[in-house]
């Protein structure tokens, strides 16, 4: 009896819905973020995550299409198990992340001096590894 396959991203996951930030009137997530990392940008708005942002979550579904800038809303898991896209520097198992540029994640910078009021902008904890494309994350 070999070993049983695990859906583990389907663990706890918890979803919510958020406004789009707009660049000139255009929408900054489109149908292709599908599946990247996001940041919160403003109240109750999300866009892509960015190099050393605070990474709140994997974008899952967006509503209508591209072309209907400013009516479309986001639903990202906010919580749970999930896998996103990273760049340098990879994390690895058990590390924590931050965002990366373009709707990754990378490994969290070491706790300094100079982190914010709030603590280290490091999330979840890094559970597996995909080489250099991907990791799984729990949040």
């Amino acid at each position: 009896m070999g070993i049983r396959d695990q859906n583990l991203e389907a663990t706890g996951a918890t979803f919510a819905t958020f406004s789009i930030k707009q660049t000139t009137g255009v929408d900054d997530l489109k149908d292709s973020d599908i599946g990247k990392a996001v940041k919160l940008t403003g109240n109750n708005q999300v866009g892509p995550a960015t190099d050393g942002s605070v990474f709140l979550g994997k974008l899952i579904d967006l509503t209508l299409t591209d072309a209907e800038n400013g009516k479309r809303v986001a639903t990202v898991q906010i919580c749970g198990i999930m896998t996103v896209p990273i760049t340098t520097t990879n994390p690895t198992i058990g590390d924590r992340v931050v965002g990366g540029a373009s709707g990754t994640v990378k490994q969290a910078p070491a706790l300094t001096g100079y982190d914010p009021a709030g603590g280290n902008i490091a999330r979840g904890t890094v559970i597996a590894v995909n080489g250099t494309s991907e990791c799984t994350v729990v949040l």
